[in-house]
This record gives C-alpha cells, sequence and structure tokens, in this order.
C-alpha cells in the first residue's frame, strides 16, 4: 500500500519518543536527594523516613514508564506510516509522559494525601488510556494480544483510583500490579513475529 503525501513517517517520531523517554525518566529522580535537609547527620531511620515512599514511588513510575515505552516502541513497528491525527494522539501520549515526573514528585512528597493520590492515578489512567486507544487504532478490530496486554494497566489503575481516594498509602501497591501487563502479552496468545 502506497503511503499518502501527508502521511508521516513514524521513524521520527520514535526518535522524538526516545528523547522524550529518556529525559522524563530521568528527571524522575532530580529532586530525589534535595527533597529533605537534616538538621543533623542522618541515621538508617532518617533516611528511611526522608526517602523511602519517594524512593518507592520514583521506582515504580520508572516502571510503569518502561513498560509504557516498550509498548510504544512495539506499536510503532506496526505501522511504519500514519496520518496527522495518529501523530498529534502520540502527542498528546508523549505530552502525558513528559508530565510524569510532576506529579511523581508530588506523589513522593504527599504520598498520604487523597487528593495527590487520585491526581497521580488519573494521570497514570490517562497514560494507559491513550495507550491502549493508539494499540486499538494501530491493530484495528478484532482480538488482539498486544491490545489486552494494553488493556490491563487500565483495568488496574482505574480501581487504584478509587482505593487512592479512600485510602491513598495502599494504592502505591495497587498500581504496581501494572507491571503484570508484561506477563499478559506473553500468556494472553500466540506470538506473531513483527
Amino acid at each position: 500500500m502506497t503511503p499518502a503525501p501527508s502521511d508521516f513517517e513514524m521513524r521520527r517520531l520514535e526518535s522524538l519518543s526516545n528523547t522524550i523517554f529518556g529525559v522524563a525518566m530521568t528527571l524522575l529522580a532530580y529532586d530525589l536527594p534535595r527533597a529533605v535537609q537534616f538538621d543533623h547527620l542522618p541515621d538508617w531511620r532518617d533516611l528511611y523516613h526522608a526517602f523511602g515512599g519517594r524512593l518507592l514511588g520514583m521506582v515504580l513510575s520508572f516502571i510503569i514508564a518502561g513498560i509504557f515505552w516498550i509498548s510504544h516502541h512495539r506499536r510503532l513497528t506496526r505501522r511504519p506510516m500514519g496520518r496527522r491525527s495518529i501523530v498529534m494522539l502520540n502527542l498528546l501520549f508523549l505530552l502525558s509522559i513528559i508530565l510524569l515526573p510532576v506529579t511523581n514528585a508530588l506523589y513522593g512528597n504527599y504520598s498520604f494525601s487523597s487528593a495527590v493520590a487520585v491526581l497521580y492515578g488519573l494521570h497514570l489512567t490517562v497514560i494507559a488510556g491513550l495507550n491502549a486507544l493508539l494499540w486499538r487504532l494501530a491493530l484495528g478490530p478484532g482480538y488482539h494480544p498486544e491490545l489486552l496486554a494494553a488493556s490491563f494497566p487500565l483495568l488496574v489503575f482505574i480501581p487504584g483510583v478509587v482505593v487512592a481516594a479512600y485510602e491513598p498509602r495502599y494504592a502505591i501497591y495497587f498500581w504496581g500490579v501494572a507491571f503484570f501487563a508484561l506477563l499478559v502479552r506473553r500468556f494472553a496468545g500466540p506470538r506473531d513475529e513483527v
């Protein structure tokens, strides 16, 4: 099938996305050491109380961003060319990735706030929703193991937002289940090589 003159080469989008994911994933840890000032030499307990929650949130966000990076690149290989609307939707997806360090920093500093936990959960849900929508558009109708794997984090994050509204301290453990999306793809159906 010959691409239309207005089609966009997705390899160019892939180059941009590598930069965006790399910067966003690096910025997750940017403010971690400067988050707390001690008025004395800290011991292990001080370090745990100051950085334990932030570090856990950073690791979770890094794993989630990594899962979406893998999914994004696998999806881009499916369609080497894309229409303007698909490119714009991909850029919206990448914007949601850029904002991950912001919501992660809020969540790392105020993880017991239900408002902050809900905001973080909603952000993760938006990322997962855009990813699943882009997979649906790339694959078309029918059953696809890739779409099932892309939808799995969405199915985890939605109830995770509800948990965050009532018990924000437990939401992070609930959201951690999203990294099993990699296993869902493996067991969802036969592997078709691209």
